[in-house]
């Protein structure tokens, strides 16, 4: 319950700048009060980064880079419900909108509050529901939801689920072997090509290629990547990688 989100970094665009500014300025208030930042790039209240970070296979680059980044950062990390499926904001038609700041102000967050699509069959509400008789949930589920379905992404080693999965068991892995630690800090830059560079010690670093061209890495090993690499040592645009120093 002590801990308090990092909202400076669900409300960045894809700004190299802005996130080292952000980052820094948190490296700071953890070295004044020692209270590491608690990182989230989504929550109920915000557009879903897919949509927010462009939409459409550019959104969804980009949100799979984020989520690498936001994992291999120092301190506690949150996903909001369907991030780790990569599910895009839903534009949720208006007769069905049921968000009260929608009609008291005109900003509706329904479109990151459909439910979850567990199956690509549609039935019971996408597997949402468990009774027999699925009741219509309080929101409608896009034609296409199916798409995006646990069970689909399961089977998927390239799905957004899978890549989650395999960063949190990497994230325990690193723990163990002490490459991470409880009072791991984070030093900020931006390389040439828009290449953001996050220093968790001296060991490890994580990097995001918001550029436009591919960037050189820094040298070390990789260890993650959101996608898979066209060119060893190089990042692509919209990509971000976990490496460690040899």
């Amino acid at each position: 319950m002590q801990q308090a989100f990092a909202f400076a970094f669900v409300k960045l665009g894809w700004d190299p700048e802005a996130w080292a500014a952000a980052g820094n300025e948190l490296e700071a208030a953890r070295q004044l009060h020692g209270a590491t930042p608690t990182w989230a790039l989504e929550n109920h209240d915000i557009v879903r980064s897919v949509t927010r970070f462009g939409g459409g296979e550019l959104g969804s680059l980009r949100a799979r880079a984020a989520l690498v980044a936001l994992l291999g950062l120092p301190g506690a990390a949150y996903l909001y419900q369907g991030q780790e499926l990569g599910l895009p904001e839903v534009d949720v038609p208006l007769e069905a909108r049921v968000d009260p700041m929608w009609a008291r102000g005109g900003v509706c967050r329904d479109g990151a509050r459909v439910p979850l699509p567990w199956t690509k069959d549609p039935a019971l509400n996408h597997g949402f529901s468990l009774a027999a008789l699925a009741a219509e949930p309080w929101l409608p589920q896009p034609a296409d939801w199916g798409r995006h379905a646990i069970d689909l992404q399961q089977q998927d080693p390239e799905s957004s689920l899978a890549l989650v999965t395999k960063a949190l068991e990497l994230r325990q892995l690193l723990w163990k072997n002490e490459v991470f630690g409880p009072n791991d800090g984070s030093t900020w830059r931006v390389e040439a090509g828009n290449l953001l560079i996050c220093e968790r010690s001296a060991d490890f670093f994580l990097a995001v290629a918001m550029g436009t061209e591919p960037v050189r890495l820094p040298a070390g090993s990789v260890l993650l990547t959101a996608a898979p690499l066209a060119e060893d040592g190089w990042l692509q645009p919209n990509n971000a990688a976990w490496v460690l120093r040899s």
